[in-house]
């Protein structure tokens, strides 16, 4: 089921999400079956569960051909549960980013580029990656948001965040 996504403002998305503590229950199942169809609704990278108003550290995500993204690299659909991420490098590099709670607007967001991070499946197998780039970048946007951030929270200069065609008028969006 397509679920509405929060949009930035929505008090709910500026609250620190609670960890999952039972896996592979039907419930669970629900809300993973709901984030990918809205995700794919919207031809999103990624979906946290607190923008579609649950209150839990679920996050899904992953970039095959995908009109938003139309030069991004692959990052594999995942399942990330409970995550935990650590920056192996202190480098970060600014990219641009949206995101389906801030819709129509882009904005330029320093990120680690290289990470390690790790959580648990829907039936609760832990697991890690070490990623970089703009799988990295996903990875931070997304759990940014089970701690209550959004990407604008993060730009350094505010002359580069706003609305896609002030931005890019006539222009092929930049990866988000």
């Amino acid at each position: 089921m397509i679920r509405e996504v929060l949009r930035m403002g929505d008090p709910r998305l500026l609250q620190k999400a609670q960890p999952v503590a039972q896996f592979g229950t039907a419930e669970l199942a629900a809300l993973l079956a709901d984030m990918r169809d809205t995700m794919a609704h919207h031809n999103g990278a990624g979906l946290a569960a607190p923008q579609i108003g649950v209150d839990l550290r679920v996050a899904i995500f992953g970039v095959r051909a995908n009109p938003r993204y139309p030069r991004a690299e692959e990052v594999p659909d995942t399942v990330l549960i409970n995550p935990v991420i650590e920056p192996l490098a202190a480098d970060q590099e600014e990219d641009w980013e949206g995101c389906l709670s801030v819709p129509g607007m882009r904005g330029m967001v320093p990120r680690f580029r290289y990470l390690r991070y790790a959580g648990f499946d829907e039936q609760g197998r832990r697991f890690e990656r070490v990623v970089e780039g703009f799988h990295a970048r996903v990875v931070q946007h997304e759990c940014d948001h089970l701690d209550g951030i959004l990407y604008p929270m993060h730009i350094r200069d505010l002359r580069k965040f706003g609305f896609n065609e002030a931005l890019f008028p006539d222009q092929e969006l930049p990866l988000e």
